[in-house]
């Protein structure tokens, strides 16, 4: 199975980045590119092949290309951001991804829907409500995947950005999530509470590889301890804006 990704290079104007529960701090904008291209080595070097949105430069948030779209089979539903400024992103994203073949489907008014709400499991799709994603938003992708023979359902998203700021889920299905900031952990059908914030965010990069950020070193030695590899990677600048290591790519697959 040929496995590739969408990514998006940073932009000058990174460091103007929406922050939404998190106080705003200095970012590196040297030391974020550096960053980015060690998250692309990395799954370059696990077999993905990455191909690169053209840059957005005039967009601080670009480099968070996952929040463009939700790809499930061989659609790809283009979202419309929650944040109006960040609408201009999905431009060339939606590009991107009809050039690999996927077949296009739009969020319209009045839904807002991020990317970064939408979690995967199996043919679960589960998407956050209440911040950057709305109900319209939900059900206008519950429209587009159910056909497909996706489940869809909404759960509750108060205490972080998105979905997967809170939860992501390991290749047995298992969501896992940093306790204080899951609205509903009962939401899931299996859920593994993990020490650390960072430590809720995983990419699945095959062969039981997960891709980390290296803010979560006792979550890693626990997913290590459950057989799972983790492939941990520097993401600091990101996460100053509150991104995380799914946020930083679009992984599709044939």
């Amino acid at each position: 199975m040929t496995q590739r990704a969408l990514v998006r290079r940073p932009g000058p104007r990174l460091p103007e980045g929406l922050v939404t529960h998190l106080d705003r701090t200095e970012v590196d904008v040297d030391l974020a590119v550096t960053q980015w291209q060690s998250y692309v080595d990395a799954m370059a070097a696990a077999g993905w092949t990455c191909v690169e949105v053209p840059p957005a430069d005039d967009c601080p948030d670009a480099v968070f290309v996952e929040d463009t779209m939700v790809v499930y089979r061989d659609v790809a539903v283009i979202a419309r951001a929650g944040a109006e400024p960040r609408r201009a992103e999905a431009v060339d994203a939606e590009k991107a991804v009809a050039a690999q073949g996927y077949r296009i489907e739009h969020i319209v008014e009045p839904g807002t829907l991020d990317g970064g709400d939408v979690l995967k499991v199996g043919s679960t799709i589960y998407v956050g409500l209440g911040g950057r994603t709305n109900q319209a938003g939900v059900d206008q992708l519950r429209a587009a995947f159910e056909p497909l023979g996706a489940k869809v359902i909404g759960v509750p998203v108060t205490k972080v950005l998105h979905l997967k700021s809170a939860v992501t889920a390991l290749p047995d299905g298992t969501v896992i999530g940093y306790p204080p900031l899951v609205d509903d952990p009962s939401a899931f059908e299996s859920f593994l509470a993990v020490p650390e914030e960072a430590g809720a965010h995983v990419v699945l990069l095959g062969d039981n590889r997960l891709l980390m950020a290296s803010s979560a070193p006792a979550t890693a030695e626990l997913l290590a301890a459950k057989g799972y590899q983790p492939v941990v990677v520097d993401i600091s600048e990101f996460e100053k804006l509150e991104g995380c290591v799914t946020c930083l790519s679009v992984r599709l697959r044939e």
